[in-house]
């Protein structure tokens, strides 16, 4: 037949052939919307400086506060520590004045708050030819017949010394008292830190073993108790940075 073996006919060369493309806006797809965060406030108020303070310490003759000194510029090194020497006849006056101070008891004011730190012994000064430095230590019974030498400044509160008697002349400062039984004029009972403040190569010192001791304290008035000082009451009391009050 005429048909047969024929082939069918091809698409023309220059008909194109359609091909399945993602639309424009399938093939790049919009960005997802940014996620919401906080709001950053950028005009909270600074936070205060300090001002510039010292914390002042009152100190009466004898007190020893080095160690705690020491802590404290280490602990609080931008508030310098300033000490300000008392007397103990107008220690109370004085912490009218000062942050706190080392007092010695008794201190009796219900406007201050008052720590006790520790027992000061007390001690016999006498010159250094005196028969009483011939013992390691005396009694008040060794006292006898002695002349004992009154204090202006007195940190014992006049002890009672039986047998022994008043000095004829009036009361001097511990200073001259000292000055006084070193030249063998009687001899004078105050307690060890204050027989070291005031050493002299003509005499020397006997612990007085059953004499009157002396409370040394710490005291500051209750309606001022502030940061600095409860950061002291810290130093002395032992407490670190890290301690729980």
């Amino acid at each position: 037949m005429a048909t047969q073996g024929r082939r069918p006919a091809r698409a023309g060369r220059g008909t194109p052939v359609r091909r399945n493309k993602a639309a424009p806006a399938e093939r790049f797809p919009p960005p997802k919307p940014a996620k919401k965060t906080a709001k950053v406030v950028f005009d909270a108020p600074a936070a205060e400086a300090e001002l510039p303070r010292t914390f002042r310490l009152g100190v009466m003759p004898g007190a020893t506060p080095g160690k705690w000194i020491d802590a404290w510029k280490q602990r609080m090194p931008r508030v310098p520590l300033e000490l300000v020497p008392i007397e103990v006849a107008d220690q109370r006056r004085a912490l009218d004045d000062v942050d706190a101070a080392l007092v010695r008891l008794p201190l009796e004011d219900d406007a201050l708050h008052v720590i006790p730190l520790y027992e000061e012994t007390p001690v016999v000064v006498t010159s250094i030819e005196s028969h009483l430095l011939a013992a390691d230590e005396l009694t008040v019974a060794d006292l006898e017949g002695e002349v004992v030498i009154g204090l202006t400044d007195d940190a014992l509160g006049a002890p009672d010394l039986p047998g022994t008697t008043p000095a004829a002349f009036g009361a001097l400062s511990t200073e001259e008292a000292i000055a006084t039984a070193a030249s063998g004029v009687g001899i004078v009972v105050v307690p060890m830190s204050l027989a070291r403040a005031h050493h002299r190569k003509d005499a020397d010192h006997r612990v007085l073993v059953d004499g009157p001791t002396s409370t040394v304290a710490l005291a500051w008035p209750r309606d001022r108790t502030t940061t600095d000082v409860d950061t002291f009451v810290g130093i002395v009391r032992g407490r670190t940075t890290n301690s729980s009050r």
